[in-house]
């Protein structure tokens, strides 16, 4: 599975980033994705998923404030990000859902090399 993310960067507390995230036409068609973070020292979180029909699902983290969205012509989905706080500084992951029992929403195990960031003034 190859999966890239882009559009991380710095950016000040309460501004805004869009994420994407790019892969192959299979991958998007057929799967659920999620949006992933971690922080050095961390265990990786769950952000945000979306599913195979588009139905968006948003963490506690991400409610009110992020929104997910995907473009299966494109094999893209997208993390709009606003109103961020220093806590949202990590590296963003997308990847596919393999388990969606019990509201879990359990990722693959590969893993792209993400895109940082980073929440300062």
């Amino acid at each position: 599975v190859q999966l890239v993310e882009s559009g991380g960067g710095l950016v000040q507390p309460g501004g805004s980033l869009r994420l994407s995230c790019v892969g192959s036409r299979d991958i998007f068609r057929n799967n659920a994705m999620g949006w992933y973070r971690q922080v050095p020292g961390k265990a990786r979180e769950w952000v945000a998923g979306i599913t195979e029909g588009g139905i968006p699902v948003l963490g506690l983290a991400a409610q009110g404030r992020f929104s997910i969205s995907r473009d299966n012509f494109l094999s893209a989905i997208y993390l709009q990000m606003n109103n961020l706080k220093p806590e949202d500084t990590a590296i963003y992951y997308c990847n596919t859902v393999v388990d969606r029992s019990g509201g879990r929403w359990d990722s693959a195990d590969d893993w792209g090399q993400g895109t940082q960031v980073t929440v300062a003034s």
